[in-house]
């Protein structure tokens, strides 16, 4: 069984709806994510982004008496299919949370290859090989080439933040998603992470969760507006943010709510 939609989405999201026990927190979101673009999810606290975007690698099932319902098609593939290991979907769609999370018992260049491991990969000439072009890729390498046995903790906030996005990009996933990567980092750290999201978005589908009008705006392709739990306008960024359709997404980015 294939998707019946359209061939050049990436991700093809069909009537999702999530849970937490009674609480209904996401409700029948349809959308699709364009390969090699930046889609940003908006909404004021509590309105179901972050739900929304972990459901789309089905981490949000990991919390206790969380449930999620609907179709996620990656290349082909509903996710949510029976017999679809949820491991293995994490490793196609990468996540980077708010607040940066190396492992703290790991160096630089271990909490890079820590993905590849857990693959099966052990050649150490492959491991290098790969750990250098990521860290590239993060923005990183050159910041940390000579000190790729330390700690990932010794790391500054906005240097470990960098290291998840490359540990994430270690495995190649075809999409990443982006949890308020900035929100914890001052603004020469965050002008940083959006430089790279620009460079990076040539290769990979990014989805960013933010909390910043103006972050969304300079950075994404795409918006969608979340309220309560509802989809309310999905479009270009460009067309959200100037002309918007609906009155509440007008509202919302004029800040007369939020």
């Amino acid at each position: 069984m294939t998707a019946q939609n359209s061939n050049s989405a990436v991700l093809q999201i069909r009537q999702l709806d999530a849970w937490f026990g009674q609480h209904h927190a996401v409700h029948g979101v349809s959308l699709e994510i364009e390969p090699k673009t930046v889609t940003a999810i908006i909404g004021p606290s509590g309105c179901g982004k972050s739900t929304f975007i972990r459901c789309l690698n089905r981490l949000h099932e990991e919390v206790p008496s969380a449930r999620a319902s609907g179709q996620v098609w990656l290349e082909n593939q509903d996710i949510y299919a029976s017999d679809v290991d949820p491991v293995r979907i994490r490793r196609k769609i990468g996540m980077v949370f708010q607040k940066p999370n190396p492992f703290p018992a790991m160096s630089i260049f271990d909490n890079v290859a820590a993905g590849l491991k857990l693959s099966g990969i052990r050649r150490r000439s492959v491991l290098r090989e790969v750990v250098e072009r990521s860290l590239r890729n993060a923005a990183l390498w050159e910041e940390v080439k000579d000190k790729l046995t330390a700690p990932g903790t010794s790391l500054s906030g906005g240097q470990q933040q960098r290291l998840c996005i490359a540990r994430a990009l270690a495995v190649q996933p075809p999409v990443l998603l982006m949890d308020e990567p900035t929100s914890a980092l001052d603004p020469i750290s965050t002008a940083k992470i959006e430089e790279l999201i620009q460079e990076l978005k040539r290769e990979v589908t990014i989805v960013i969760v933010t909390h910043n009008m103006q972050q969304a705006a300079r950075i994404s392709d795409k918006t969608a507006f979340f309220l309560m739990g509802d989809l309310v306008e999905f479009g270009d960024t460009s067309t959200v943010f100037t002309v918007p359709k609906e009155e509440r997404t007008e509202r919302y980015i004029t800040g007369k709510f939020g």
